[in-house]
């Protein structure tokens, strides 16, 4: 048993050192399995074959979809100009005396909207740069600005998000995307309120140095990391969009009003309510139970379908607006679905190490320890899926990591304890949309990069609105969600 948790040890520490130098999680994920797998003198290709791969197809049988047409929308809204037309009127409106304020309402917009934070990223950096210099203020702030609008609420805790981090515990919990919708909300302003405070109190303190823009040192010029083979490793197994393909297809040259812009965001959450609150509660989908369907009910598919059929919506929206408007729609719509293929099967090896894990008999230690944290479902939830998205640098692979090996563990808890699992779904996104903003995080190297900076000019501030306030919105949900519940 000692051995084969050196061998879990081994295998993962293998997996991070060899990650953050831009080796392939492709290659990494089974590699370091079979590490483990050694260790404890299991069969080896048995579990290659069986659990690892059985692992990662489940998963994108699953997610596919999502990160299909996320990927796919996403690129339609980057080449049409749409996201651009909503950044810089809210830019516009809001003006340079309010410029942090305008980005990260620019990027929660989008995001909530179900563009991709990649595409967000290189939209709106170079807006936040025109618009920082107007207003005087340090540039070394607009990464944390742009993390605070594309990364935190809007990926986590905003009821009914369809981000792929909010579409992961559906399937586990019989969840829905708007899963304790107060509970979401109250965490979205903590987190917003929080990050604005910060912002806005460097920018002063900034102010009162005589700091500017530039304070007299040559600014760097945009960067474009999407060809940087490395960077590109990291940033895919972090989020669910391929960079090499932000400069494939062309882009319309003509802007679209701001009404036809915002268009396709909103059919995004409109449809994913309507879903989720009307249409899928009404369905008579006892046709599941038969074994063609696999045998399954419509609560553990029921929140991937809402999700996926707001996005289509909004796919199909985007079309109809834009069907002229783009310059060569076959290639902007071949980039936006080759743009999903890498981050899923990124993910997916990610879990299937994760399942290869979970299936070591030493890991009955590590998940009796696990659970036993804090003597409360919520805190040991809350502790692992930060612990692994923080170990894996991914969100989405530390927390489907979590779920897969102690998901049902969860559940029969929150049964036996009488926690509704909205509570558990809210907790486990919010609890990964922390600690996965580390330093080598690969969301955070390529913002680094686009925006021109540095981890020693802009990192504490990314800690402070990205990992800080995400801290003091979990706390406050664990909080409630013990007295209260689910609400």
């Amino acid at each position: 048993m000692a051995l084969g948790l050196i061998g879990i040890l081994l295998g993962l520490g293998l997996l991070i050192w060899l990650s953050f130098r831009g080796w392939s999680v492709l290659l990494l994920a089974p590699l370091a399995a079979m590490c483990a797998v050694l260790f404890s003198f299991e069969p080896l290709l048995a579990h290659w074959t069986q659990t690892f791969m059985g692992s990662a197809a489940r998963f994108l049988a699953k997610f596919f979809p999502l990160f299909l047409l996320g990927a796919l929308f996403g690129k339609l809204m980057e080449n049409s100009g749409s996201i651009s037309v909503v950044a810089d009127f809210l830019m516009r409106k809001l003006g340079t005396g309010r410029a942090v304020l305008a980005v990260v309402l620019a990027g929660a917009l989008v995001t909530y909207g179900g563009v991709s934070l990649f595409v967000a990223f290189f939209v709106l950096a170079p807006m936040a740069r025109r618009l920082f210099h107007l207003a005087d203020i340090p540039r070394r702030l607009m990464p944390a600005a742009i993390v605070l609008g594309t990364s935190t609420f809007t990926m986590s805790s905003l009821p009914g998000t369809p981000s792929i981090q909010n579409a992961i515990p559906m399937p586990f919990f019989g969840t829905t995307p708007f899963a304790a919708p107060g509970l979401g909300m109250i965490a979205s302003v903590i987190m917003l309120a929080f990050g604005l405070y910060w912002l806005h109190l460097k920018e002063k303190n900034a102010h009162l140095a005589g700091e500017g823009f530039d304070d007299g040192v040559a600014v760097p010029a945009l960067k474009s990391p999407v060809n940087d083979d490395a960077l590109r490793e990291r940033a895919v197994a972090a989020r669910e969009f391929d960079p090499a393909e932000i400069l494939h297809g062309k882009a319309a040259t003509v802007p679209l009003p701001v009404y036809l812009a915002i268009f396709p965001l909103i059919v995004v959450v409109a449809v994913n309510l309507v879903m989720s609150l009307t249409v899928l509660p009404n369905l008579d989908a006892d046709f599941l139970n038969e074994p063609r369907w696999g045998g399954i009910s419509l609560s553990e598919i029921g929140g991937v379908w809402a999700v996926a059929t707001a996005l289509l919506c909004a796919i199909f929206t985007a079309l109809a607006i834009n069907w002229r408007r783009l310059p060569n729609l076959r290639e902007t719509v071949d980039a936006g679905a080759n743009a999903s293929v890498l981050p899923a099967l990124s993910v997916a090896s990610l879990v299937g190490f994760g399942s290869v894990v979970a299936a070591m008999p030493a890991f009955e230690i590590v998940r009796d320890q696990v659970l036993s944290i804090g003597g409360s479902p919520l805190v040991s939830l809350a502790v692992a899926t930060n612990l692994l998205a923080a170990l894996t640098g991914s969100a989405s692979g530390g927390l489907t990591i979590a779920l897969d090996a102690l998901g049902d563990a969860y559940m029969m808890r929150a049964v036996e304890l009488g926690i509704d699992p909205a509570v558990l779904h809210r907790i486990a996104v919010i609890g990964a949309g922390t600690l996965d903003s580390l330093p080598h995080n690969g969301a955070v190297v390529t913002l680094l990069a686009v925006c021109g900076s540095t981890h020693k000019e802009s990192y504490r501030d990314i800690v402070m609105v990205g990992i800080v306030g995400a801290l003091l919105a979990l706390t406050t949900v664990i909080i409630l969600g013990a007295l209260f519940g689910s609400f």
